[in-house]
């Protein structure tokens, strides 16, 4: 047979997922071992701050990525969160802070800068406020520059490197007090408290089960990856970073949680429930979790 008069189909690739990556340091270890493993080339990733990318997903013009705990208990009906992947905290975060100028029980009518980059650190901070302090302070919303936000505020909500930097130096060189989020949702109600999740829209879902299965797995082998070799995590993101290896690796392996299973979940239901009555959803809302 002569092959050179057989007609060829032309060759049709499958389009990549489009997947987001927050662009915070607290990430890092999620996405790190994606190169190594080899699973980069199989996606295209957009990179941003939590709220735009959340907004992405929402949207549609992402098929997976992370989404800010708030918002997806906006959008469940829309999503599915994958098991086992999560920013989070199960205590301490050093990344989601409140710095004062006074004790948080003096903040009643003063004023409180939010930052703009995470609605659900924004609300978690507001809920502890409100309901755990009993004060009612007057809230903006300004970019996450600590130095800028203080100066027509009487505290700030601050967020990702900018918090880590708040923690590190900044406050104590602004004179200020440092309140850590994580630490004081666990000391409230005794849970961990998911930042972020990781989702698939449901209807990329129902059209792509296999891709969002492999997606998944891909992040779970890069995270699993990046704490056996944090070391070597920690080494690289040095040399570029406002950080040193050792507050790296405290941060990676101390005060950050990349899990999502039975206490991270019941987390969630809880900031639910008392955040429901103001933010538009069913305090007892279905949870859809991808089953393996």
């Amino acid at each position: 047979m002569d092959i050179s008069r057989v007609a060829r189909v032309p060759h049709v690739p499958v389009k990549r997922p489009r997947v987001g990556h927050i662009q915070f340091l607290n990430c890092l270890p999620i996405y790190w071992g994606l190169a190594r493993t080899g699973s980069l080339l199989g996606l295209e990733l957009t990179k941003d701050t939590p709220d735009r990318l959340s907004n992405l997903l929402v949207d549609g013009a992402l098929d997976i990525g992370p989404i800010a705990c708030m918002e997806y208990l906006k959008h469940a009906d829309d999503l599915v969160l994958l098991p086992d992947i999560a920013v989070g905290s199960d205590g301490p975060v050093t990344s989601c802070l409140i710095v004062s100028q006074v004790p948080l029980g003096e903040l009643d009518g003063r004023r409180v800068a939010l930052g703009s980059t995470s609605r659900s650190s924004v609300r978690l901070a507001r809920l502890l406020l409100e309901e755990r302090e009993g004060v009612r302070p007057e809230y903006s919303t300004c970019p996450p520059d600590l130095p800028v936000m203080m100066q027509d505020a009487d505290a700030a909500v601050v967020i990702g490197d900018a918090a880590l930097r708040a923690y590190l130096h900044q406050a104590e060189e602004l004179g200020l007090r440092v309140y850590d989020l994580g630490e004081m949702w666990k000391a409230w109600t005794g849970l961990p408290f998911v930042f972020a999740a990781w989702a698939a829209r449901k209807d990329y879902l129902e059209q792509n089960p296999r891709i969002v299965r492999e997606v998944h797995q891909a992040f779970l082998e890069s995270r699993d990856l990046s704490m056996a070799e944090v070391d070597k995590v920690c080494e690289h993101a040095a040399r570029w970073e406002a950080f040193d290896e050792e507050t790296l690796r405290r941060y990676y392996t101390e005060a950050l949680d990349f899990s999502f299973g039975e206490r991270q979940l019941e987390g969630v239901r809880e900031f639910a429930r008392r955040v429901a009555a103001d933010s538009g959803f069913d305090p007892e809302l279905e949870i859809s979790i991808l089953q393996l």
